[in-house]
């Protein structure tokens, strides 16, 4: 069973080399590591070619669902992690993925934050019927909830890993999301056709989190209210309208409280006029499991907000929901 790391990356040559080392201590070594190159300038691509990685390089900044469709078109490995550049692992994390993957497609692990270890970056993702995913876990305390095996319905891109036949099964990114949500919307296309995966906490790893952009950075808002429009009209055509407006109008105060709101009615006006090329191609089965699925992941957000106290933007969307 051969395991290949895709790592899009553009420019942070300080971030790569944290990377590669760690890539470089696997108890289970990687068979390749690919750098999908966005037309850094900073001399990473140098310095991964000479690490030992193999370099794509790309020209310019293709975003980050380009530059991993290209990463898994040059390989043909039986497994393929996606890493984040600001990512570093710990030195048992691919073993202890392969022993936790079992029969499912994709598996993440445990994602903590590196300024301070004792909090959680992410986990496993889910869904609210708003087309708004959570990163469940993200900015909580690391506690004995976050350390139990489980099957999971989406993950991360951050760090997670996946079988190759399912890309060959579900199709490779939408690249028409640049960077964020691209994942969320390939979990929903795994969803829809029934696959599923597994939730490896004993797998760590250190995320510097919105290294490239920053999290509240302009374009990185724009990007994210744009992708929320786009989810809704590929995925949730048939859904509650309500749930949609709520919860992305909350995420748009949001925006308003980090001064990024004008970013955000960009994006979704921008979305608005992708929405009318964007056809979602669920019906019958799929449609029925996609429902399925949604609905699950919205009360386990529910669920899980409960155990361990209400963000703000979930307590005034539940509110709203009269749940």
């Amino acid at each position: 069973m051969t395991v290949a790391a895709v790592i899009p990356h553009w420019n942070r040559i300080d971030l790569l080399k944290a990377l590669a080392a760690s890539l470089r201590a696997q108890t289970r070594p990687f068979e390749e590591w690919i750098v999908a190159d966005n037309g850094s300038s900073d001399g990473s691509a140098e310095f991964a070619e000479q690490a030992g990685g193999r370099v794509l390089r790309l020209g310019r900044n293709l975003g980050f669902a380009a530059a991993v469709n290209r990463g898994i078109e040059a390989t043909r490995a039986d497994l393929i992690a996606i890493l984040n550049n600001d990512i570093t692992l710990d030195s048992s994390w691919l073993e202890k993925m392969l022993q936790g993957i079992g029969g499912t497609s994709f598996a993440s692990g445990k994602i903590l934050r590196a300024g301070d270890p004792r909090v959680i970056d992410g986990t496993f993702d889910e869904i609210s019927r708003a087309a708004c995913p959570w990163r469940c876990g993200s900015g909580k305390p690391d506690s004995a909830l976050w350390s139990k095996p489980r099957p999971v319905r989406f993950v991360s891109m951050t760090a997670a890993l996946f079988r190759r036949a399912l890309f060959e099964e579900a199709g490779l990114l939408d690249e028409s999301f640049g960077s964020y949500l691209e994942d969320v919307d390939f979990g929903l296309r795994c969803a829809a056709i029934g696959r599923t995966g597994m939730y490896v906490p004993e797998a760590v790893a250190l995320h510097c989190g919105s290294a490239t952009l920053g999290a509240w950075n302009s374009d990185t808002v724009f990007q994210i209210s744009r992708n929320q429009v786009l989810l809704a009209a590929k995925h949730f055509r048939g859904e509650s309208s309500w749930p949609i407006v709520a919860g992305q109008l909350l995420w748009g105060t949001l925006a308003l409280r980090h001064a990024t709101g004008l970013a955000w009615v960009r994006g979704k006006l921008a979305g608005l006029r992708l929405a009318r090329t964007v056809r979602g191609d669920h019906i019958g089965a799929k449609r029925d499991r996609l429902h399925i699925a949604i609905e699950a992941s919205e009360q386990t957000i529910l669920e899980v907000q409960r155990q361990t106290g209400f963000d703000w933007y979930w307590r005034a969307y539940f509110c709203l929901l009269r749940r």
